[in-house]
């Protein structure tokens, strides 16, 4: 089996690492391709006004100044021999789930798989509750293998993919999987004026967020029991039930 990984955290990101570790232990060939910096929060953008650069690490590793989603279409269309079996991005820092998806860079980078007719899952590991950033890493090594080969032997229809997130909780204590649906948080985003040591105005875009009203069997009710959350996503985004109204309406 061959695999492709990416991320969005970047070439140097531990998460990456927790991701070769986790697709050595299904087979010997692995190609990664991964943004040479963070690309968070990139969502499935393409780099279209400036050229891609790539640097080599070794044989099946190269860093890419570009977003997850250049990796992907820089490994298959340029760099690999023969297309990959399947394309997994992660593992984040940081869950991503409900709205966040259409944040993620993760998700975008099994996304663009996705588009390019391969399997594609996206894994990410929940930070610990309370701490700054910690994510428990063991947890994703320790369970990803045997699921992603269960999620092998799934048959994937076109255009789907499968969006995986692990638990804020030690390896030994994931209360099992659950198949979910998307949830909501509720967010509250503005822009932070600052000034710089000449005193011209900059900016941060600030966010908090929290979970919305409980959504049955979503992604967020998974992690918050210390379940594994495997949701499926599909690329179109018709609303068919809305289409249907509108039909009606418009004639």
């Amino acid at each position: 089996m061959r695999l492709l990984l990416t991320n969005d955290d970047g070439i140097h990101a531990e998460g990456l690492a927790v991701l070769e570790r986790i697709a050595r232990e299904l087979t010997d060939d692995v190609w990664v391709v991964a943004p040479e910096t963070d690309q968070s929060g990139l969502s499935h953008s393409l780099t279209l006004s400036s050229p891609l650069r790539l640097r080599k690490i070794d044989e099946r590793r190269f860093a890419l100044s570009g977003t997850p989603t250049d990796c992907v279409i820089m490994a298959v269309k340029q760099l690999m021999d023969s297309p990959p079996d399947l394309v997994l991005s992660g593992v984040n820092a940081g869950q991503n789930i409900c709205d966040d998806v259409t944040y993620s860079g993760t998700v975008a980078g099994a996304m663009e798989g996705t588009m390019l007719g391969l399997r594609s899952i996206a894994l990410s590991q929940a930070f610990k509750p309370g701490s700054h950033r910690e994510a428990l890493w063991k947890t994703a090594e320790t369970h990803a293998p045997a699921l992603i080969e269960r999620l092998m032997n799934f048959d994937t229809p076109p255009g789907h993919l499968i969006n995986v997130n692990f638990p804020a909780v030690e390896a030994d204590a994931v209360e099992g999987i659950e198949v979910t649906r998307q949830g909501k948080l509720d967010y509250s985003l503005g822009m932070e004026e600052r000034r710089d040591g000449r005193g011209f105005p900059y900016f941060w875009l600030k966010f908090g967020r929290q979970a919305g009203a409980e959504v049955e069997q979503s992604d967020v009710a998974a992690l918050t029991a210390g379940r594994i959350s495997v949701t499926p996503l599909h690329l179109d985004l018709t609303a068919h039930a809305l289409r249907d109204e509108l039909r009606t309406l418009l004639g």
